[in-house]
C-alpha cells in the first residue's frame, strides 16, 4: 500500500490569501478554535452568525460579527463550521447567492458535500481542511506552538489554486506544524463517520457501559466499577496516543498484557469486523446520512430522547459523584 504524503509549513505559503476576507460562519468548539488560530496567523477573518450566546462570544473574543448573508456577501472565503444538518438549510437561504464566480466555499468535513445537501455552482473552487481534534485541543496545541494533525481535500479547482488555499488556511491554523495529508472529500466524510460509530463513540461508548453494567449486575460497587471500565480508559488511551499500543503493553503489567491476548478477540470476535462492514456500506451509500437528516428535520426526537436516556444511566450518576472528588476546593 503506498504511504500518503505529510504536508507541512514549507509546503504551504500564506500569499494565496493576501487581501482575501474569510467568513467563519458559525461559532462552535471548532469555529471558535479556527477562527483564533488563523487571525493569530494574520488572516482577515469575520464571524457569520445568528444573534445568540455564540455572537455574543465572538464579539467577546474580540471578531466582527455579520449576519450569515452580510458575511457570505463580503468574503473570498466562506468557511462553513455549522453542525452537519444545518448545511444545507443556512447554505440554500443565507450563502448559496453570494457563492459567486472567483470565491471559495470551505468546510472541515465533507458530510454536506458528499450526501448532496449542498451543491456548489461552477466557477467556485470547494475546499475542506479538517483538524483531526476537538477544537479545544486544537487551539491547546496552536497556543502551545504547535499543531494538531489535518486533512485537505479538493472537491472543485475552478481557480486553478484550490489547493493553494487550503494550505494556506492548514498552515494558519498550525495543522502543517504536525502535518497534512492530501485526501478527497469521500475518503474523510466515510472514514470519519465510521471511526465515529464503530469505534470512538459507538464502539467505546457500549463496550465501557457494557463493562461496567456486567460488574454491577454481579455485585460489584458502581464506583469501582466506573473507576475499572470508563475511568481507566483515558490512561490507557494516552499510552497509545504517545507510543502506540505496543508502547501500552510495555507500561501495563504482564498479566493485563496475557489478558488483552487471550480475551479480548474473544469479547470483539471476527463476527463485529462483518458488521462493521455492513456499517460502513450504509455510510458509502448514503443510507446513514439520510436517516440522520430526516431525524435532524423532524427536531430529532430520537436523538433527545437517547441523551435523556443516558443521563440517567448508573455509570453517568456514579461518574458525576466520582468527578466531584477531584475537584480542588
Amino acid at each position: 500500500m503506498k504511504e500518503m504524503e505529510i504536508l507541512h509549513d514549507s509546503d504551504a505559503d500564506f500569499g494565496v490569501l493576501s487581501g482575501k476576507k474569510i467568513a467563519v460562519i458559525g461559532y462552535g468548539a471548532q469555529g471558535r478554535a479556527q477562527s483564533l488560530c488563523m487571525r493569530d496567523s494574520g488572516l482577515n477573518v469575520v464571524i457569520g452568525i445568528r444573534p445568540g450566546k455564540s455572537q455574543a462570544a465572538a464579539e467577546q473574543d474580540g471578531f466582527q460579527t455579520l449576519s450569515v448573508s452580510e458575511a457570505a456577501k463580503s468574503a473570498d472565503v466562506i468557511h462553513i463550521l455549522l453542525p452537519d444538518e444545518m448545511h444545507g438549510p443556512v447554505y440554500r437561504s443565507e450563502i448559496e447567492q453570494y457563492a459567486t464566480p472567483g470565491k471559495t466555499l470551505s468546510f472541515s468535513h465533507g458530510f454536506s458535500i458528499v450526501f448532496g445537501e449542498i451543491k456548489p455552482p461552477k466557477g467556485v473552487d470547494v475546499i475542506m481542511i479538517a483538524p483531526k481534534s476537538p477544537g479545544t485541543e486544537e487551539r491547546k496545541r496552536f497556543v502551545e506552538g504547535f499543531g494538531v494533525p489535518g486533512l485537505v481535500a479538493v472537491k472543485q479547482d475552478a481557480s486553478g489554486k484550490a489547493m493553494q488555499t487550503a494550505l494556506a488556511i492548514a498552515k494558519a491554523e498550525g495543522l502543517t506544524r504536525a502535518g497534512v495529508l492530501k485526501c478527497t472529500f469521500e475518503q474523510e466524510t466515510f472514514e470519519d463517520l465510521f471511526g465515529e460509530q464503530n469505534v470512538l463513540c459507538g464502539g467505546i461508548v457500549d463496550l465501557m457501559k457494557y463493562g461496567f453494567e456486567t460488574l454491577t449486575e454481579a455485585g460489584y460497587p458502581p464506583e469501582m466499577a466506573y473507576f475499572e471500565c470508563i475511568h481507566e480508559a483515558k490512561l490507557i488511551v494516552d499510552l497509545i496516543y504517545e507510543g502506540g499500543i505496543q508502547k501500552m503493553n510495555a507500561v501495563i503489567s504482564n498479566t493485563a498484557e496475557w489478558g488483552e491476548y487471550e480475551n479480548g478477540p474473544w469479547i470483539i470476535d471476527p463476527a463485529v469486523k462483518d458488521r462493521m462492514k455492513e456499517s460502513l456500506r450504509r455510510i458509502e451509500s448514503g443510507e446513514f446520512a439520510k436517516k440522520w437528516i430526516a431525524e435532524a428535520r423532524n427536531g430529532a426526537p430520537v436523538l433527545k430522547a437517547k441523551r435523556e436516556d443516558l443521563g440517567k444511566h448508573l455509570a453517568e450518576i456514579t461518574g458525576a459523584r466520582i468527578r466531584s472528588l477531584f475537584q480542588k476546593k
